[in-house]
C-alpha cells in the first residue's frame, strides 16, 4: 500500500461514519415524533391507559343494547359514540363488575367521555333506560277511567309517551301518537295484510290499530318519530301473533286471523285465568247458533267511565263494539290480547256452553248450556256482590 492511498481511504471512512450518524439521527427524530403522536392521541382519548375519567361531559347520547348482542359488540358501539375511550377499558371494567351479566336489552341515555366503570354503572341503572315500555295484558290504546274512583288505567299511547321521554329533549306526545295511528299509511305503520281491510274501514279513528300491539315488554328508540315507534311495535307484535300459527289456526276454527285476534281480546277482558279456552268455546258456539255474544266488556269499551256491571241503557247503545246491540264480533279488538288468550282461541275447549258468569269475588266462573241455568248463576253472582254497580 503506498503512502498516497491512506488519505483517500480515511476520507471514505469518515464520510461513511457521517452518513450513518445522520441516518441514526433522522430515525431517532421520526421515532420521537411518532411517540409524541401516540402520547398525544392517547391523551386526547383519556390518557395512556385508554380510559376517560369521571361520569361524562354532559353531552347525552342514546345507545342501544340489542337483544342477543355481546359485551364486545357493545364496547365497539360505545367507542364509536365516544362514550368510552377504548374497547379494552370497557371490557376490563365489565369483566371485573359482578353485575355485568345483568345488563338488559334496550336503549340507554349515556354521556360522552365517561370512564369505563361509570359507563357500566350507568348501563345497570334502570333510571337511564329510555324507550322501554311494559304493556299489561288487556291494555287499551286510550286511558280508561274507573267508575266511582280516581283510578285511571293508562292506555298504550300514554305508556309509550312516558317511555319516550328524554329529559330536556321532551317526549313523543299522546296527541302525536293518536294522530299517527289514525292517519298514517297502513304499510308505513306495519299493519299486517290480514288486518288491513278492517283497519281501513275505521277511517281516521286512532283506535283502528287496537289489539295490534301485543302486551309485554317492548324496546324502541326514544329519539324516533311517532310513526317509527308505532311501526316497530306493530310489526314485532304481528310476527309474535303469527308465530303462534295464527293463520292456520284461524282457518281451523272458522275465523279470519283478524277476527281471531278480536275474539281473543274478548277472552282477555272476560275470562278468569284457567278459563280462557272455555270462554273461547262459548264465543264460537254463539257465533254458530247464531246468537249475539252479549259480553259486558264490549259495552264498556267506548264508555268514558267503566266498571264490570253495565246498565240497560248502556247495553242498548248501538256502537261498533256493543255485542248486545249487534250480531257477530265487534268491528275491532277491544284490548290487546295476550299470547295465552290467542292460543286459547286457537285451541278452544270442547263443550256446548252458551253462557258463563263469574259468581264470586275469587273469580269462580260457572259455564252453562241453558238460559235457566244461567239465570240461577247470575242470581248467585248478584248475591255475592260481583255485579253490583257503582254508577
Amino acid at each position: 500500500m503506498t503512502a498516497g492511498s491512506r488519505p483517500r481511504n480515511g476520507k471514505r471512512r469518515r464520510i461513511r461514519r457521517r452518513q450513518t450518524s445522520m441516518a441514526i439521527n433522522v430515525t431517532s427524530f421520526l421515532l420521537i415524533v411518532g411517540i409524541i403522536g401516540v402520547v398525544a392521541f392517547a391523551w386526547m382519548r383519556g390518557g395512556i391507559t385508554g380510559d376517560y375519567s369521571g361520569e361524562g361531559n354532559g353531552e347525552v347520547v342514546v345507545v342501544e343494547v340489542a337483544q342477543g348482542s355481546s359485551l364486545s359488540d357493545l364496547s365497539t358501539r360505545l367507542v364509536e359514540e365516544d362514550v368510552v375511550a377504548s374497547e379494552e377499558a370497557f371490557m376490563g371494567a365489565a369483566n371485573s363488575h359482578t353485575r355485568a351479566g345483568e345488563l338488559q336489552p334496550g336503549f340507554y341515555r349515556l354521556e360522552q367521555r365517561m370512564s369505563a366503570e361509570s359507563a357500566i354503572e350507568a348501563l345497570l341503572d334502570p333510571v337511564n333506560q329510555a324507550g322501554t315500555v311494559d304493556l299489561p295484558t288487556g291494555s287499551r290504546l286510550m286511558d280508561t277511567h274507573i267508575v266511582a274512583s280516581d283510578d285511571v288505567r293508562k292506555g298504550i299511547f300514554t305508556l309509550i309517551s312516558e317511555a319516550s321521554c328524554m329529559g330536556e329533549d321532551g317526549c313523543i306526545s299522546v296527541e302525536e301518537l293518536q294522530q299517527t295511528a289514525g292517519t298514517a299509511d297502513l304499510a308505513a305503520l306495519g299493519v299486517p295484510d290480514w288486518a288491513a281491510e278492517e283497519v281501513t274501514a275505521r277511517g281516521d279513528d286512532p283506535r283502528r290499530i287496537e289489539g295490534l300491539i301485543v302486551p309485554g315488554v317492548h324496546h324502541f328508540n326514544p329519539q324516533g318519530s311517532a310513526l317509527e315507534v308505532l311501526s316497530k311495535l306493530i310489526r314485532e307484535s304481528a310476527q309474535r301473533y303469527e308465530d303462534t300459527g295464527l293463520r292456520a289456526s284461524a282457518e281451523r276454527v272458522g275465523l279470519s286471523p283478524y277476527d281471531l285476534i278480536t275474539a281473543a281480546s274478548l277472552i282477555q277482558m272476560e275470562a278468569p285465568a284457567g278459563d280462557f279456552d272455555k270462554v273461547g268455546r262459548v264465543i264460537l258456539n254463539r257465533l254458530d247458533e247464531p246468537m249475539r255474544i252479549q259480553f259486558d266488556s264490549t259495552v264498556n269499551y267506548d264508555l268514558p267511565d267503566q266498571e264490570v256491571a253495565t246498565t240497560d241503557e248502556d247495553r242498548a247503545r248501538v256502537t261498533a263494539w256493543n255485542t248486545y246491540a249487534m250480531d257477530g264480533l265487534p268491528e275491532t279488538p277491544i284490548a290487546s290480547p295476550s299470547l295465552e288468550a290467542i292460543l286459547a282461541m286457537e285451541n278452544p275447549a270442547e263443550g256446548e256452553w252458551l253462557y258463563f258468569v263469574t259468581v264470586d269475588l275469587d273469580g269462580r266462573t260457572v259455564f252453562t248450556n241453558t238460559f235457566e241455568e244461567h239465570e240461577a248463576a247470575i242470581a248467585e253472582s248478584i248475591a255475592n256482590g260481583v255485579l253490583d254497580s257503582n254508577r
